[in-house]
């Protein structure tokens, strides 16, 4: 099995390295990451300059692109043998409920998926205690599963574990995406040339958080893992706008 581990927080990033050393002997590990911290991303794509990539001693690579360029190229360029599958993590903190729209780390994962390869993006719910190694040690056990797993098109695994000790989980729990309320306000700030500039506010809290949810599970120290399906489109809402369109004025003058 050959396995592509990318990230959004850089290629030095302490979250990446557990899970590398993590998925020692489950098959062959390649490294494509961005050459910095680019979390809050999402899923940008470089088009308006070319990319530079970096071999690192330890044989991991670099990019000074985003996250979605690093497994774009990895998939698309930089190797002759293909990709198993795609591990996008393990992200510094939290991609809870809302998270995933801004976060590098599902778009390191979703790019993978589009381009036909299943995709794991793993986050620890970080409290400070720094346990890594419990996330790398849920995604070793996700993969090592023999009974296969079809998500469908389009689909990835969103999973978030609690910052402790491995023998400390609560266990796994299948969940759907919660929701936060709105953001704190942007904080503005004097840099030391007089100019006003702006930080953007903190997320907020959960507030569609109770069960079942991603905010829920891990508050219970449990894994939350989600099957995120990357297609935007409400169904449910095609009929009741169809009908309102064709009320509409059409070209011509007339209504359908």
């Amino acid at each position: 099995m050959r396995i592509l581990l990318s990230n959004d927080d850089g290629v030095h990033s302490p979250g990446l390295i557990a899970l590398h050393e993590g998925l020692q002997g489950l098959g062959e590990l390649e490294v494509v990451a961005p050459d910095r911290d680019h979390s809050g991303a999402s899923n940008a794509l470089t088009l308006n300059r070319p990319l530079t990539v970096e071999r690192h001693p330890n044989g991991f690579q670099s990019v000074d692109g985003t996250p979605t360029d690093c497994v774009h190229l990895a998939v698309n360029g930089l190797f002759d043998e293909p990709f198993d599958r795609v591990v996008s993590g393990i992200n510094t903190h939290a991609n809870l409920g809302d998270d995933i729209i801004y976060s590098g780390t599902v778009a390191a994962a979703t790019e993978g998926r589009h381009l036909g390869l299943p995709a794991i993006a793993v986050s620890l719910v970080n409290q400070g205690h720094g346990h890594y190694d419990t996330a790398a040690r849920v995604v070793r056990l996700l993969l090592e599963q023999d009974r296969p797993l079809n998500l469908g098109p389009r689909s990835i695994l969103n999973v978030n574990v609690p910052d402790v000790p491995w023998d400390a989980l609560a266990g796994f729990r299948v969940t759907r995406l919660g929701h936060r309320e709105r953001a704190e306000g942007a904080v503005p700030m004097t840099c030391p040339r007089g100019r006003q500039r702006y930080w953007i506010g903190a997320a907020g809290e959960g507030g569609d958080a109770g069960p079942g949810t991603d905010f829920h599970a891990v508050r219970e120290g449990y894994v939350s893992i989600t099957p995120v399906h990357i297609d935007m489109t409400r169904h449910e809402a095609l009929v009741p706008l169809r009908d309102w369109v064709e009320a509409m004025p059409q070209p011509g003058g007339g209504y359908r």
